[in-house]
């Protein structure tokens, strides 16, 4: 399908029709579009958006130039994912009902409509003869054409009708398959009932529900002597966040035995789910001449083919084993140590438990004297430093327009640059609250494109987190959260900064395996001293974090990098698996995950737990996980061999901005790779590419077997 998301949790593609985009104004609507005054102006934000498409498909059908043809196309994908991108983030976080029931409608007429857009033949011959006739194209204009002709062909429209038909119908399947698992996370998130109330962390109280045992006194009984027998406790919602916050801090192990095993259990309905999604992707391959779902998905990328991400992915666990069964056994010595007990087992719930004291231990950190260094607007503000120091623009806080904000927390920014003037629109949605999207993400709202000799429309984009605010005390970061921020702020980075003659490319609009690259990279100055001693400012005294402290923090973070490592690598490999070539019966997922722990990891599967049914990348990366490693790798390069030095100069800024995020995914991204960094930044392996490890494994204290 030629229009179709950005490929990650909330990176949509974005359009300029429905109303201008407006930075000042005095009344709008929401996001800047004019139609959106009104939940119920969603109806005609879809409809005009047909009206306009339509008019666009009429004028393709008569078959002008070759420029033209991309031009028209590019238009209406930009037209029809305005409302797609509004829609989509509208449905995460505005607080209000009708709002999202509006948003959710339109998000279903619209993608009926794309339905018929990447099935309509006329588009796609247009395609064919502008790409025929790529000598009349600019070098992007022809990668636009041939990446056009390769979506409509990925969803099927050069195959016969009753095929077609087929593929259709798999694609609606997936996408309610897709719904349905995240309504049974969101439906399912499992619990447990901990008596007496002081086995439940203190710190966690907050947290937590407080429950009351049944009392057996009868019922002629007083209701206060009922209340005085009964025993208070604390029931524990084990969603992620939750679960995760108890298995770092609950001493009690059997609390976090119980934690760890519904949590991991839940919910059951998704096995089920899975099965159907495995085998629809999987029919879907099949038809388009595929062995597995794997190799349709990965042939557009850099590594190919499924057998070129398995052999990296195999380098990347030899090299990394060794390190990860140190770290192993240094835990379990550990917790031996601190049980007394020479014979006791490490056990999956104890990991988080134990290394969290382990870092303590070892580097005296205290959580709440770290996070007193990073209160959220301090974090802002070095967020500003650093794209002024490195590309000379500056975010500039801008009034929203009476309709443009959907809560009251909102802020928005401008980026600009003093001779190029405004780069594009930054809103900001940081605090958690009830029935928002759970996670951080960064969602495009509008795309870079050029309209014309002169004109340039601007990206707009939103950063939304989830990072708690107390009444009466300043919202501060853990520095987890911290990173969680300059990551995603890296995506919005490249939305901003790119400057693509057709929003097609805008952006994060790249190769899958190359997407999390800034995002990877920009992680790197959450850790540096020398970015962190310009903002990170003890939220009472004013003082600036202290070096040593600092180092604490990187001491810390580098005693298990390998078992995270080894994580990601096996969550890699079983998104592989999973949606490989299938067995005849099919083998159920649980015991597929089961032997991938086993190969992959020096921890233990537990019976009965089924994880992975909560794992959202396997819908929205589906066999192309492995490219956070691809990033993590071509990020850690970069980072040596460009930023380490002076990781603050306009100089490196200005390379990372002309020679990567600028281009979007308007060139080919190995090239990109090359000419900002080296050759040795890749390797060409089986007909794919894959990232030069070197730098990564130095960065850990690895030897590369050369």
């Amino acid at each position: 399908m030629w229009i179709s998301p950005a490929g990650r949790s909330g990176m949509l593609k974005p359009s300029s029709f429905g109303g201008h985009f407006r930075a000042y104004v005095a009344a709008t609507g929401l996001y800047g579009f004019d139609h959106l005054k009104t939940a119920k102006g969603f109806q005609r934000f879809v409809d005009d958006a047909i009206d306009r498409s339509t008019e666009l498909v009429s004028y393709i059908s008569g078959m002008p130039s070759a420029p033209e043809i991309i031009r028209a196309m590019d238009e209406i994908s930009d037209t029809v994912c305005s409302v797609v991108d509004s829609a989509e983030l509208c449905r995460h976080t505005h607080p209000d009902r009708d709002f999202l029931q509006e948003a959710d409608k339109a998000s279903m007429r619209i993608n009926e409509y794309l339905h018929y857009l990447n099935t309509n033949r006329t588009l796609y011959n247009a395609v064919v003869k502008a790409e025929e006739d790529c000598n009349l194209l600019s070098d992007e204009a022809k990668r636009a054409a041939h990446f056009l002709r390769a979506d409509f062909e990925k969803g099927g429209i050069h195959l016969c009708a009753e095929k077609l038909d087929r593929v259709n119908q798999l694609n609606i399947d997936i996408s309610h398959l897709c719904r349905e698992f995240n309504e049974n996370i969101a439906n399912d998130p499992g619990f447990i009932d901990i008596f007496p109330a002081s086995r439940a962390p203190k710190q966690l109280h907050h947290l937590l529900k407080p429950i009351y045992s049944s009392s057996s006194t009868s019922s002629r009984a007083s209701s206060r002597l009922r209340n005085n027998l009964k025993e208070k406790g604390y029931r524990i919602t084990t969603d992620p966040g939750t679960l995760s916050s108890i298995l770092q801090r609950a001493s009690d192990a059997e609390v976090r035995r119980l934690a760890y095993v519904q949590g991991h259990s839940v919910p059951r309905a998704n096995l089920l789910v899975l099965d159907k999604l495995i085998a629809a992707r999987h029919e879907i391959a099949q038809i388009m001449g595929c062995k597995s779902y794997a190799q349709f998905a990965v042939r557009p990328n850099m590594a190919s083919s499924p057998d070129v991400v398995i052999s990296f992915l195999s380098e990347m666990s030899k090299m990394v084993k060794h390190r990860a069964d140190e770290e192993f056994m240094r835990i379990l010595m550990f917790k031996r140590d601190s049980e007394g007990d020479a014979s006791a087992d490490l056990e999956p719930w104890d990991e988080a438990y134990y290394t969290g004291m382990m870092k303590c231990s070892s580097f005296d950190l205290d959580s709440q004297v770290v996070s007193s260094y990073f209160p959220l607007s301090q974090c802002i503000e070095g967020l500003k430093v650093l794209v002024e120091s490195l590309f000379g623009a500056t975010f500039r806080n801008i009034p929203l327009a009476p309709g443009e904000s959907w809560h009251q927390d909102v802020i928005k920014m401008s980026l600009q640059h003093s001779e190029e003037g405004d780069l594009g629109y930054l809103y900001l949605d940081l605090y958690s609250r009830p029935g928002k999207y759970p996670g951080c993400a960064h969602f495009a709202i509008k795309g870079g494109r050029r309209i014309s000799e002169t004109d340039y429309q601007l990206p707009a984009v939103a950063l939304v987190c989830n990072f708690p605010s107390f009444q009466n005390s300043v919202p501060r970061l853990n520095h987890w959260e911290v990173e969680t921020l300059f990551h995603e702020f890296g995506h919005a980075l490249h939305s901003l900064l790119s400057r693509t003659d057709y929003q097609h490319f805008s952006g994060t609009r790249v190769v899958l395996d190359l997407a999390e690259t800034p995002s990877n990279l920009f992680e790197y100055y959450a850790w540096d001293y020398r970015v962190l001693k310009t903002f990170a400012k003890h939220y009472s005294t004013g003082e600036i974090i202290p070096e040593k402290l600092v180092q604490s923090m990187q001491g810390a973070k580098n005693m298990f990098v390998a078992t995270e490592l080894q994580r990601q690598i096996f969550y890699a490999a079983m998104d592989q698996k999973l949606f490989g070539e299938h067995l005849n019966p099919p083998r159920d997922t649980i015991s597929i995950v089961a032997e991938l722990k086993k190969d992959y990891t020096s921890w233990k599967h537990v019976e009965g737990t089924h994880w992975h049914t909560r794992f959202t990348h396997l819908l929205n990366y589906g066999a192309g996980y492995y490219s956070y490693l691809y990033a993590k790798c071509f990020a850690a390069t970069i980072w040596q061999k460009i930023c380490r030095e002076d990781p603050l100069s306009l100089t490196t800024g200005t390379a990372i901005r002309t020679k990567f995020l600028q281009h979007g995914g308007a060139k080919d991204p190995s090239s990109l790779l090359i000419d900002l960094v080296g050759n040795d930044v890749l390797r060409h392996d089986n007909g794919g590419i894959t990232p030069d490890i070197t730098s990564l494994c130095n960065e850990m204290g690895i030897l590369v077997n050369t």
